[in-house]
């Protein structure tokens, strides 16, 4: 519209369509055909120039003529909804949809034109929505699809931990976590430590149907675990649910996972880690980096973003953490231990409680044992099975008058097994031997003589020489001994711990 504007502006002080086109860099031609068109409306170049856009160009842009709507595209419309939704289902190809076509309309599209048709309407209906969030109004939140990977130092053994990724879609502030596993407690606490880091609570909190928190999905009420809820009560934010395959509905979080692979993943992949914490330490320093850079064609980072736009608008953390307990009764042993059954770890206790029945709460950090509401121990929780942990202040004074009290001591296991037999009492004081304080062995050895009278006391000693072959003995090998009565069959030990004959096996002699 300018230049058509300059042309009438020109041809008002009387340029001629020459020096117009010359002037502006037009094809005299076109330039010809507009001042035809203007001649045409039978006004003056004056009144033409007082015209705003709109009008003017109604004036100089004439509809353009219907085109002749073909038979065969209308008959097309009303098959298309049908036709997409059968190309839905299983093993159907547009080959096939075309030769039912064809078959009902012989002189119809032939196959390219039915093709194209039917992409265009596909790809109408892959239209998306573009969402500007409001600041502070919302923190999304899912597991990233590939785990990180920790090294035991002990034992040498992998282990997978997922990982948390928790993003503000406003301005994109990040927070990653990793985790001993996906379940609710470690999820929740992690949650926890997203809003510790970014210094307060959005409006809502939204995840992609997750069952840690989501009990039942619904496009319209999803319903949530009771522990999740809680969560969100205690930090005044509201659960919300994308939709079920509806990725866009939290295409921030999605984003984010593939930036955080790119961003932060990417420099930890030569490191070899030890353990969860050794991850996150990891982790939390390219995550600093991550939202101190830049964003990609701008001046400003995330973390510019967050703090002056969005960091004042978000909800104040409240007083205290919101920490998921869980409580259990247990008795104490007399080694004076309790068990946690979840992990079947023993924690010790102070020996003056033994065979009193205590509660235990716990959470992902700590074991706290309770006696009629007096708290008589504390623990870091160990997640290792099988376990001990002991303080030394739970101790007995004197373990020999510890012993002699409850009645038990090595040298009463000893004589017991000395009743049963000499390969019995040599496996019972191997099983005393392997731990580093004795009373821990005293529920194996126990064990050990409850399968005399299971088994017999014959079959108990001769279980216990086929044992006493290999390098360990516990109370499980000698179970499975009796359970698979490999007691009753003939122990080789020649063949077992000697080299057979043979021209290439050199001897002693021969490092003289």
């Amino acid at each position: 519209m300018l230049q058509i504007r300059r042309i009438i502006q020109l041809k008002s002080l009387g340029r001629s369509n020459r020096e117009i086109a010359s002037e502006l860099h037009m094809a005299r031609d076109t330039v010809n055909g507009y001042v035809r068109q203007f001649v045409q409306l039978g006004k003056s170049f004056d009144d033409l120039f007082k015209l705003n856009d709109e009008e003017l160009s109604s004036l100089v842009y004439k509809e353009p003529s219907s085109i002749k709507t073909d038979w065969r595209y209308t008959d097309l419309q009303k098959r298309i909804s049908g036709l997409i939704d059968e190309l839905q289902k299983p093993h159907v190809t547009r080959m096939i949809l075309w030769e039912e076509y064809h078959r009902q309309i012989p002189e119809g599209y032939g196959y390219a034109h039915f093709c194209v048709h039917l992409s265009r309407h596909l790809q109408t209906r892959k239209a998306v929505m573009h969402f500007d969030h409001e600041p502070a109004a919302s923190i999304m939140f899912d597991f990233a699809g590939d785990k990180i990977s920790y090294v035991d130092p002990q034992t040498g053994e992998i282990f997978w931990c997922p990982v948390l990724v928790c993003v503000l879609p406003f301005s994109g502030f990040t927070y990653i976590e990793a985790l001993p596993s996906a379940s609710q407690k470690y999820l929740l606490k992690a949650l926890n430590n997203a809003l510790g880091y970014i210094g307060g609570v959005p409006q809502s909190a939204k995840t992609d149907n997750m069952k840690q928190v989501v009990r039942k999905s619904n496009r319209y009420e999803p319903a949530f675990e009771d522990l999740a809820q809680q969560w969100a009560l205690h930090f005044g934010t509201t659960l919300m649910a994308a939709r079920v395959a509806k990725p866009r509905d939290k295409a921030s979080a999605e984003s984010h996972v593939n930036a955080v692979y790119n961003r932060i993943y990417a420099p930890l992949r030569n490191m070899v880690f030890n353990n969860v914490a050794h991850i996150n330490d990891g982790l939390w320093n390219e995550l600093e980096r991550f939202n101190d850079r830049n964003l990609q064609h701008h001046d400003y980072s995330r973390r510019d973003r967050f703090m002056l736009h969005e960091k004042t608008l978000l909800l104040p953390l409240p007083a205290e953490v919101f920490v998921p307990k869980s409580k259990v009764k247990a008795k104490v042993q007399r080694n004076y231990h309790i068990t946690l059954g979840e992990d079947f770890h023993h924690y010790s206790v102070p020996f003056h409680h033994i065979g009193k029945t205590v509660q235990v709460i716990y959470d992902t950090d700590n074991v706290e044992i309770y006696l009629d509401t007096i708290r008589i121990a504390s623990h870091t929780r160990n997640y290792q099975r099988n376990r001990y942990t002991t303080l030394e202040e739970h101790l007995p004074p004197d373990h020999k008058h510890f012993a002699r009290i409850k009645g038990w001591n090595r040298e009463y296991f000893i004589d017991k097994g000395n009743v049963i037999g000499p390969n019995t009492a040599m496996a019972i004081t191997k099983i005393l031997e392997q731990q580093i304080f004795i009373e821990q062995a005293y529920n194996s050895c126990l064990g050990v003589l409850r399968l005399g009278e299971k088994y017999g006391n014959e079959r108990l000693e001769a279980a216990s020489q086929r044992a006493l072959s290999g390098y360990k003995v516990t109370y499980t090998i000698l179970r499975n001994i009796l359970e698979r009565k490999l007691d009753q069959s003939t122990l080789h030990t020649d063949l077992l711990f000697s080299l057979p004959e043979h021209e290439n096996i050199r001897g002693a002699e021969s490092y003289q």
